[in-house]
């Protein structure tokens, strides 16, 4: 075996040994600006994750979003040119660091509801009819549940578009995540 593979080896199996320690976590001032940063760097095809803070980093937000370390530069100079100036930018270097995942599911049979922060959505399984919005005390929720219940996912409007608030940008995130696990 060569130095050259046996060194290339080395290296697959540190990098795999050491696996999220190549994320970093963004820690911004208010939900705002997370909403604002993911649209951004989305747009720009960045594989990032909209993830709740480990206590041991929490400011102001109860969000952060979570990136390839290795392009924090890049990450940093796209966000300044739209005027997004993280508060903190934090390597996940101990698993004390990870970031919090949102989402929580629960079957109860027929029924899925998935649970993004404090906002749930709930579909029958059978019909994929959305059968309750509950969470939150946003004043826009009677609102979204109003428009989003007794809708089937297809037909239901989107929560970013109609709502306005941070327990609407978290129903959003709920209705991702069960499209996601029932077009499975």
């Amino acid at each position: 075996m060569s130095l050259f593979s046996f060194l290339k080896r080395r290296a697959s199996k540190a990098s795999s040994a050491g696996q999220g320690l190549d994320r970093g976590i963004l820690v911004l001032e208010n939900t705002s600006e997370v909403i604002r940063a993911e649209n951004v760097l989305e747009t720009w095809g960045w594989d990032i994750k909209v993830m709740g803070p480990p206590p041991e980093i929490r400011k102001g937000c109860d969000l952060v979003i979570e990136f390839p370390l290795i392009e924090e530069l890049k990450i940093l100079s796209i966000l300044g040119k739209d005027g997004i100036r993280p508060l903190e930018v934090v390597p996940v270097s101990s698993p004390l660091l990870k970031p919090v995942n949102i989402f929580q599911n629960k079957d109860f049979g027929r029924y899925l509801m998935v649970r993004a922060a404090n906002m749930k959505l709930t579909i029958d399984k059978e019909t994929l009819i959305i059968v309750n919005v509950s969470g939150g005390g946003c004043p826009d929720i009677p609102y979204l549940a109003q428009e989003m219940v007794g809708k089937s996912l297809r037909d239901a409007p989107s929560p970013r578009e109609i709502g306005h608030t941070l327990c609407g940008y978290a129903l959003q995130l709920a209705y991702e995540e069960i499209k996601n696990r029932c077009s499975r």
